[in-house]
C-alpha cells in the first residue's frame, strides 16, 4: 500500500492511498482522483518525508542514540514534507458537513420548493439541491436568499 500525500491545483493538500505506483498513475490519468474540497482532478504529488521504522527495541541496548544526530533527522523530515496550513480546509469541511446533516437534500426541485418557501405554499424548512447558476440569479432577484456551495463528489453521499 502506498500512502501518497497530494495537492490539488487550488493547493488543497490531501492524502491518497494506493495499491501501487502504477495504480496511482492509472487513476490520475483517468482523473478518477480529486480534491476532497473542491473536487478538481488536476492532481499532483508532493514530496514526502520517508517514514523510517526504527523501534527503540531494536535498538542494541548497548547503543547509544545521539541526541544530535536525532535532530538532524527530524530537520531534514520536516523540510522535505512543508506543513500545510490545513485549518481553513478542515473549518470548510466542518461547515460543509454541518449545512449537508442540517438539511434536506431535494435535489433537481431546489428552486421550485424554494419558491414554494418562499410565498408560503410550503413549510420553511432548511433544503439543498442542484440548480444552474442562471436559476441561482433568478431566486436571488425575486428576494429568495440562497448561497452556492460546491461540493466534492466524496461528500454528496451519504454522512457517517
Amino acid at each position: 500500500m502506498k500512502v501518497l500525500n497530494l495537492q490539488c491545483q487550488h493547493q488543497h493538500p490531501f492524502e491518497g492511498w494506493f495499491a501501487s505506483e502504477d495504480d496511482y498513475q492509472a487513476q490520475r490519468s483517468q482523473e478518477l482522483i480529486e480534491c476532497p474540497v473542491c473536487a478538481d482532478t488536476t492532481i499532483q504529488k508532493m514530496l514526502t518525508a520517508p517514514r523510517l521504522n526504527l523501534l527503540t527495541s531494536r535498538i542494541d541496548s548497548h547503543t547509544q542514540v545521539n541526541s544530535e544526530t536525532s535532530h538532524e533527522i527530524a530537520t531534514t523530515a520536516e523540510q522535505a514534507a512543508p506543513v500545510a496550513n490545513t485549518e481553513p480546509q478542515m473549518a470548510w469541511l466542518k461547515m460543509v458537513q454541518h449545512v449537508m446533516a442540517n438539511t434536506e437534500d431535494v435535489g433537481a426541485g431546489f428552486a421550485e420548493e424554494a419558491r414554494k418557501m418562499h410565498y408560503g405554499e410550503t413549510e420553511e424548512r432548511n433544503i439543498r439541491g442542484q440548480v444552474s447558476i442562471e436559476e441561482t440569479r433568478a431566486l436571488l432577484e425575486e428576494g429568495i436568499s440562497v448561497m452556492p456551495l460546491p461540493l466534492p463528489a466524496a461528500l454528496k453521499g451519504p454522512i457517517h
